[in-house]
């Protein structure tokens, strides 16, 4: 705490203002005035002129904190400048860093990283003040020589931990990933649904050769000969099929499969099809032709194929009715949003010790799953204090959406998973995914009714009011989706066209819940900011279930406290402090204690910082509880960390991330990512 204390007293001044008006200055507005404009009623005593901050000297654009936003590079550049560092003393090699011997890497001298243990420690940067997250869980820290926690760390014949100790599931498959690079994962349930549906099957792959070409026209049992017809399936090469049962199947021609058999189509390609599902046809939707190939039942495991597999056909469980899945009581529940960038793992582990009750991961897309991206496949890691846990997704097809669920359902433990339907950002949208959904309702019927059936799993969906404003139809969503096969549906009281402009609509919210039926979960979303806003909107109408806390767990995660405990929290400086501290503890875990992993806990604390600096202490308030959308006049703290705490300048919240990570590296910039941590201006709407 003695950086801390030092890094505060070089705060701007805590000591408030004569608050005595001069003679020849206006009246102050009453608080009642300034909350009828959204102004933050800040009370008159600790209100002060506006900074003034000096313009950066150095050359380039600068940011709202002063900052100097570096020259971009290419990417050649940026790759010979990466293997020059690999090569340098400060890249030393994991392995040998692990264990602290030359010997321990496979590679030998043939490694492009450092194997020179004294150079690395000559050069390495001294140790950060605190204790290694990993000794402090009593565990053997798996960074070893590169920690910059190294001087707490252990003997390693005292510490008692396992080094492969994990509190972290959910983790990428190596093989698996290699499966789907290569696109020879199967989705036996995902593509049956697609044709139970009667949508057309779009996702189709290339033979991998002319042999596999033959058989396929061998084992095309409906006797169409046509070379231009593309097969529903490629067997495994080793794979042989039953005579015996394609002989029963040609003289069972014209009659439907048993319900638990489907026939196998191949995994999605890496290029996506933009080919629209046809409507589905409610009276002849319930068969299947007689068409089946030969499938090792292996693959739709994802295991490589058997060499005597025998069946023409997948056996598959009959997929349950929507009665027979688990249930989630959403009711009451404090429910924590899915938070584009901020939601992170360590952000959602405090939360949970702050009164959280259901987590959501980060939106993942759909397409980078299916293509095995480790970074996309990062947003669905849990925690194991993360009791109740779903992941969404997002995807603008039925098959894309239905063969992900599919895929989450086996490699995941999750206990929901919720489908993205009212996402605003661009580049979502412009794919078709997201809020462009609002617009096509018989494709959302088809995405739940095929995603719902291939897990036993709750499916859950989130949604805006409409895509354009004044032009809201969630509610005509509301009324039929739970019989498409969705558990519980959130609305967010905004159109697309809103983005995070004007305040939510509760009282449409409210008319999206009394169309439900009472199976169905409704789940509102929209400026819950105190536990008045909570009560309010949950005792609104009985047919909500709880509330969904976005924007105003990232503003103050103690929120959640708050709304149990049934108070406004006057948080001191202090506390709040504490509370950065246990998110910069969860991140080394998370990300690592090595200089990368506390670089990248720094970059996600900042970007969180760039949503706290919002809150107004209760203290300071004439008027209470504070609204999302009350713009802050100019003002200090009751102390020069508060003051530190509320400013909007990205410098100052760079030495809040200095007093917990030690000083940033030459050069340091930050620009926060999103749009939506500043108040209602002409871009966000």
């Amino acid at each position: 705490m003695a950086a801390a204390a030092a890094a505060a007293a070089a705060a701007p001044p805590a000591d408030p203002p004569d608050s005595s008006p001069a003679a020849s200055s206006p009246p102050r507005p009453s608080p009642e005035e300034l909350v009828a404009r959204a102004v933050a009623p800040v009370k008159p005593a600790f209100l002060r002129p506006p900074p003034v901050r000096d313009a950066p000297k150095d050359e380039g654009k600068a940011n709202d904190g002063g900052a100097v936003v570096a020259e971009k590079k290419s990417k050649r550049q940026l790759k010979r400048e990466r293997k020059q560092e690999q090569k340098s003393s400060s890249h030393l090699c994991i392995e040998v860093g692990k264990s602290g011997n030359v010997s321990s890497c496979k590679y030998g001298d043939s490694c492009r990283f450092s194997h020179d243990i004294d150079a690395y420690l000559a050069q390495k940067p001294a140790d950060l003040e605190g204790t290694c997250p990993f000794t402090n869980l009593d565990q053997l820290c798996p960074y070893g020589l590169t920690c910059r926690f190294l001087g707490t760390h252990k003997d390693i014949h005292a510490a008692s931990g396992n080094l492969s100790e994990k509190h972290e599931i959910n983790a990428l498959n190596k093989d698996i990933q290699k499966l789907l690079w290569k696109n020879k994962y199967k989705f036996p349930k995902a593509s049956a649904q697609i044709k139970l549906l009667g949508l057309k099957e779009v996702i189709k792959s290339k033979p991998d050769a002319a042999n596999d070409d033959k058989k396929v026209n061998h084992d095309n049992l409906d006797g169409n000969d046509d070379e231009n017809k593309e097969p529903l399936c490629n067997p495994p090469v080793n794979a042989e099929c039953d005579s015996t049962l394609c002989e029963e199947l040609d003289r069972s021609e014209g009659e439907p499969l048993i319900d638990n058999s489907i026939p196998c189509v191949e995994p999605r390609p890496t290029k996506k099809s933009k080919v629209e599902s046809d409507e589905i046809d409610k009276h002849g939707a319930g068969t299947l032709n007689t068409n089946t190939e030969s499938e090792d039942p292996n693959l739709s495991n994802g295991l490589e194929p058997s060499n005597n597999a025998s069946s023409c056909r997948t056996d598959l469980i009959t997929t349950p009715h929507l009665r027979e899945k688990k249930i989630i009581d959403f009711r009451e529940k404090l429910y924590l949003a899915p938070l584009t960038t901020v939601g992170n793992l360590p952000f959602r582990r405090l939360c949970k010790t702050l009164g959280a009750d259901i987590t959501c991961g980060e939106m993942a897309m759909c397409t980078n799953l299916l293509q095995g991206q480790a970074s996309e496949w990062a947003l669905l890691r849990r925690h194991s204090s993360e009791d109740l846990f779903g992941v969404q997704i997002c995807g603008a097809y039925p098959d894309t959406v239905a063969r992900t669920v599919e895929l989450v359902d086996n490699e995941c433990s999750v206990d929901f998973i919720d489908i993205n339907m009212g996402c605003p950002i661009d580049i979502v949208v412009n794919k078709g995914a997201g809020s462009s959904l609002l617009t096509k309702p018989m494709r959302i019927k088809s995405i739940v009714q095929a995603a719902s059936t291939v897990t036993e799993k709750p499916l859950t969906v989130k949604v805006r009011t409409a895509f354009f404003e004044g032009r809201n139809r969630a509610d005509s969503i509301v009324s039929d989706i739970y019989d498409w096969g969705a558990s519980a549906i959130t609305v967010h009281g905004r159109s697309r066209q809103q983005r995070y402009s004007k305040l939510a609509d509760w009282d449409y919210i409210y008319q999206c819940a009394q169309k439900a039926p009472d199976q169905l979960h409704v789940v509102g979303n929209g400026d819950v900011f105190s536990f008045t806003d909570w009560n309010k909107h949950v005792s609104g109408c009985s047919k909500i279930s709880t509330c969904m806390i976005a924007r105003g767990a990232l503003i103050k995660p103690w929120i959640f406290t708050e709304v149990k405990e049934q108070r406004h929290w006057d948080i001191t400086s202090g506390e709040r402090f504490n509370i950065l501290k246990d998110f910069v503890s969860f991140g080394l875990e998370h990300w690592g204690s090595d200089s990368k992993g506390v670089e990248t806990t720094r970059y996600f604390l900042l970007e969180w910082l760039s949503y706290t600096c919002r809150y107004i202490p209760v203290g300071l308030l004439d008027v209470i509880p504070q609204r999302l959308n009350w713009r802050p006049p100019s003002y200090c703290g009751r102390d020069d960390l508060e003051t530190l705490m509320i400013s909007d300048s990205s410098a100052d919240w760079i030495r809040i991330s200095e007093m917990l990570l030690g000083k940033v590296p030459e050069g340091f910039t930050f620009t926060p990512k999103h749009k939506s941590n500043a108040y209602d201006r002409a871009e966000n709407g």
